[in-house]
């Protein structure tokens, strides 16, 4: 135990794969939720935002799993093919209840993690999840704006938070509050002024990236109480007022 935490490494197996992915759960002792926390492209779960937003989560009662896509555990160049992605945010959830079944689970990522939860999620329910959680949601590639990569949100019949910063080239605001507001009272858009992609503020902003990472921590903890007081913690979906702050 460190600081009253436990961190547990684990492998889980792929849905439709031969080969293992790693993972790692941390969990405060007076857990009350697990976030299924999937990475975003680039990095995997030991970078250094998703290490030290677990951290914070941890905090506010939050455990997280985070876990490794498949072409991440093996150092290929480039994500797998969406069919892949999916299967192993499935395999996450699935194991998420195996390894903590007394916490009501939430699920979600950074960038891609989070387009390739909700993309599982609009596929099919994903089994004891009452919501998901996107930190920096790709709306489109730098440069491209497009709201495509959105449309399948709207089968999505969880409540969704999305944590965004105002200078993010992936998901430009004009575009992305009309998506949320077409979704109703499924999402909530909580804007982080004047973080880019990867939650960086500018120094001349007064804010330091911890105090960002505190922020986006104490605005999830506070969605799951929000989701606990209206609820939705049994298979009704989430229908609570939704906030665009």
């Amino acid at each position: 135990m460190d600081n009253l935490r436990s961190r547990t490494e684990l492998q889980f197996t792929v849905i439709g794969q031969s080969s293992k992915v790693s993972a790692m759960l941390l969990r405060p002792e007076n857990a009350r939720w697990l976030l299924v926390l999937a990475h975003g492209a680039g990095a995997g779960m030991r970078h250094a935002f998703l290490e030290a937003i677990a951290e914070q989560l941890a905090s506010h009662q939050i455990a997280t799993l985070r876990y490794q896509f498949p072409y991440m555990e093996h150092g290929l160049g480039r994500p797998d093919f969406p069919p892949i992605l999916v299967a192993t945010v499935r395999s996450a959830v699935a194991t998420a209840t195996d390894i903590a079944g007394d916490l009501p689970l939430i699920a979600g990522g950074k960038s891609l993690g989070g387009r390739m939860t909700s993309t599982a999620a609009a596929q099919a329910p994903l089994s004891r999840v009452h919501g998901l959680v996107f930190l920096g949601f790709p709306l489109h590639p730098a440069g491209k704006p497009s709201t495509e990569r959105a449309r399948h949100l709207g089968s999505v019949a969880l409540p969704m938070l999305f944590l965004q910063g105002t200078r993010d080239q992936l998901a430009q605001p004009q575009l992305l509050r009309p998506v949320c507001e077409g979704l109703g009272d499924r999402a909530e858009l909580h804007p982080i002024e004047g973080a880019d992609h990867s939650f960086h503020v500018l120094k001349r902003s007064g804010r330091t990236d911890r105090e960002v990472l505190e922020q986006l921590a104490k605005v999830v903890a506070g969605w799951t109480t929000h989701l606990q007081q209206n609820g939705s913690l049994d298979p009704t979906p989430y229908m609570s007022g939704s906030r665009y702050h």
